[in-house]
């Protein structure tokens, strides 16, 4: 009996102060990876950044048909596109361009848009949240009214009527500040998104500025910019990467719509969504047109939104994952 009495006591002991020598990091990447779907979307959407950065250049190398040049014999005699074939892997397109390489180009400019507006936008929300969430009193509600205004408003009108009215000179709007093209985009999307991240940081700040901790550092005389930067910034940093990784495919999207309706980047200037609207018209007889472009378009909106799962479950403590 006293040699098995040693054993039973042990082996809790042992398994306590393996688990408890586990960083947060490690905690966080042992939930991750069992996460399958996750970590497929992850692989995807650094295979995604890898074409948008390299794979128009490439693209044109292998091919020989650099972006925005029309070959003749790639339509026929009615002006409709041929389809894919050794030389034009995707086929090409009504003015007779490689559509292969034109949705490689197509990559860099939608992930562009979605990932810079998203940060931006999350910047503008992270601080306005913050703001307005720890110091309170009027300045919240000026803060919290202007994100509901913002959200109340018909988006995808408004949208229109920016992008169109900075789209008719070469010198934008306010005084040349904002250029048509990629710039005018971006900032209308900003412009749409940071209320959605402002109201997510509010909330959680609303919660944190009551925790003992943050208690705690007022009572030890920090004063309010410590204990934003100290104290509740770390405990945010989770929660804004999950929100950032869900807005990066709806703006995406919402660049799509735009260029879908002519009113995104230029004609020269390839994009998912202004393919899409080239194609609108010619679908039912050149399908790659739509397939192509549409299949990119899901599997990048999907990787992220896979992302944005794995890692809002895998840094939610209270999940049973």
């Amino acid at each position: 009996m006293s040699s098995v009495a040693p054993t039973d006591i042990s082996a809790p002991v042992e398994l306590h102060s393996v688990g408890s020598t586990r960083t947060p990091k490690q905690l966080f990447w042992l939930r991750f990876k069992q996460d399958k779907a996750a970590l497929v979307g992850g692989v995807v959407i650094v295979f995604l950044i890898f074409i948008a950065m390299f794979g128009g250049p490439l693209a044109e190398r292998v091919t020989g048909h650099p972006q925005n040049e029309p070959y003749s014999n790639m339509t026929d005699d009615y002006g409709i596109p041929k389809g894919p074939n050794k030389q034009f892997w995707f086929g090409a397109d009504a003015a007779g361009r490689d559509l292969f390489v034109r949705t490689m180009y197509g990559a860099r400019t939608s992930l562009l848009v979605g990932i810079v507006a998203s940060g931006i936008a999350v910047l503008i929300g992270l601080v306005v949240g913050l703001l307005a969430g720890f110091h309170g009193s009027w300045l919240d509600t000026l803060l919290s009214r202007t994100s509901d205004v913002m959200l109340a408003v018909p988006q995808l009108l408004i949208s229109i009527g920016i992008v169109a009215a900075c789209s008719t000179t070469k010198d934008g709007c306010l005084g040349g500040l904002i250029q048509p093209g990629l710039t005018v985009v971006i900032a209308v999307i900003v412009l749409f998104t940071w209320p959605y991240v402002a109201r997510v940081v509010r909330g959680n700040t609303l919660s944190l500025r009551e925790k003992e901790f943050v208690e705690a550092s007022r009572s030890l005389g920090a004063g309010s910019t410590r204990i934003i930067f100290r104290d509740m910034l770390p405990n945010l940093i989770a929660p804004v990467i999950v929100l950032a990784t869900l807005l990066i495919p709806g703006n995406i999207l919402f660049e799509a719509a735009l260029s879908f309706l002519g009113l995104g980047v230029p004609p020269d200037q390839a994009s998912w969504g202004s393919i899409l609207a080239d194609a609108s018209g010619l679908y039912d007889v050149a399908w790659w047109l739509m397939v192509f472009p549409g299949l990119f378009l899901v599997l990048t909106t999907l990787s992220f939104n896979l992302l944005g799962d794995g890692l809002r479950d895998a840094l939610d403590v209270r999940s049973d994952r």
